[in-house]
């Protein structure tokens, strides 16, 4: 499963390192707030629905970073654009450490969502055009599973300074920790270099000119439509259930903070075996079989885990799968989206087609927690959830597969 890592030359492993410690770094900074939850509640007296709405915002607020930041990647160039976006975020999340209110939180996570929207979008960019086409699925996937690698952290860190620090001050630390990601920048600066295809085509682009918007013209809407429609359903199911599941453990099922960190190690662990296998599928069995596979699983995984009564002991066990198939949705995501637009926007249509899904669902987090006011917040999870993932099922039948597309300078 790995021996293809070996057959990557020098500027592809180097490109491979800067996506995977920036999307790393990314899930650090955007995943803390969800452990913060309990605290901030009891802190500043604040709802569930306006927890949830500080996560609704900083998404809402990505998308629109997340095709911006495509747009000026196809203008500026992958590395620049990766650059400014690790330093907004990291920025950002730093801010919040010294915010007093729910309104000032709102602010600064809300902000960081541009950067954490960019991110993403750049980054699947520059590996998508810098990676073979035979490994591309594969090494979109092992970055893509640097989520899981900085969720592990941001857990670990929790325990770690709710266990050592006053908890007022805790909360604050972890927000302050998140500045450091910015130092990822040297390293892009100095060792990664521009995409041939991204400058070739961006030449040329000076010369003939284009624009934008022709992600949504006549040859390329029914695309857009359906990866959007893919990505809304991959993200409303994924934030519905992490972002709620550290305050579902500790509130409903009575669990403490070192008990609740254990059962979302074995989440986070699962999830990043989902990430590193399903982005082996994905260039084994295809882009379309894969998604069918993992987004049918976490259906029936999600839909156990809300609605079966469990023993917490059984739980603990099913949050392997959970975090396996729920996290592997995403591996193939980026190399297909890569494939699915030209080269001279495709920047932009990635940029739009995963940040118009983030945007959209931002959405279920906040449903989350009207809904959990009048049911159970398990059972307001699997509904959205369940809701989520047939979304991705129907776009996916409706989408080409691609793997092993061969990109083009100007195509």
């Amino acid at each position: 499963m790995f021996g293809w890592l070996k057959g990557l030359n020098h500027q592809e492993k180097k490109a491979l390192a800067a996506a995977f410690g920036g999307w790393s770094m990314d899930a650090f900074d955007f995943m803390v707030y969800t452990f913060l939850i309990p605290t901030l509640i009891a802190a500043w007296a604040m709802s569930e629905s306006r927890a949830g709405l500080i996560v609704t915002c900083a998404l809402l607020v990505s998308a629109i970073g997340g095709w911006a930041a495509g747009v000026l990647a196809d203008r500026w160039g992958r590395v620049r654009v990766l650059q400014i976006t690790i330093v907004w975020f990291a920025l950002f999340t730093f801010l919040s450490g010294f915010t007093n209110s729910f309104g000032q939180l709102l602010v600064t996570r809300s902000l960081q969502g541009l950067g954490l929207g960019g991110e993403w979008a750049v980054g699947s960019a520059m590996i998508g055009e810098i990676i073979r086409s035979q490994h591309r699925g594969k090494a979109v996937g092992t970055v893509q599973s640097g989520w899981a690698v900085g969720w592990g952290l941001a857990a670990i860190l929790w325990i770690v300074f709710y266990t050592a620090l006053p908890e007022d001050l805790a909360w604050r630390a972890l927000f302050w920790v998140g500045v450091l990601p910015a130092l990822l920048v040297f390293y892009v600066r100095r060792d990664v270099l521009e995409p041939e295809v991204s400058t070739a085509t961006r030449a040329r682009m000076v010369e003939e000119g284009g624009s934008f918007l022709e992600i949504f013209s006549p040859a390329l809407l029914r695309t857009t439509v359906l990866a959007s429609l893919m990505t809304t359903g991959m993200q409303g199911g994924y934030y519905a259930i992490t972002t709620w599941l550290p305050a579902y453990l500790k509130t409903e099922r009575g669990l403490s903070v070192i008990d609740t960190g254990s059962y979302l190690v074995v989440v986070i662990a699962g999830s990043f075996v989902g990430y590193l296998v399903s982005a082996f599928l994905a260039d084994y069995l295809g882009r379309r079989n894969t998604f069918f596979v993992f987004a049918v699983s976490s259906a029936c995984v999600a839909a156990f885990y809300a609605f079966i009564p469990i023993s917490n002991a059984t739980m603990l066990v099913l949050g392997f799968p959970l975090g396996f198939f729920v996290s592997g949705n995403f591996s193939g995501v980026g190399a297909f989206l890569t494939e699915l637009y030209p080269s001279r926007v495709r920047g932009s249509g990635q940029g739009f087609a995963y940040n118009f899904g983030r945007g959209i669902g931002a959405l279920f987090p906040t449903l989350v927690g009207v809904m959990s006011t009048k049911m159970d917040l398990g059972t307001a999870i699997g509904v959205f959830a369940g809701i989520a993932y047939v979304l991705v099922i129907f776009a996916v039948s409706q989408l080409p597969e691609t793997r092993g597309k061969e990109l083009a300078v100007y195509d």
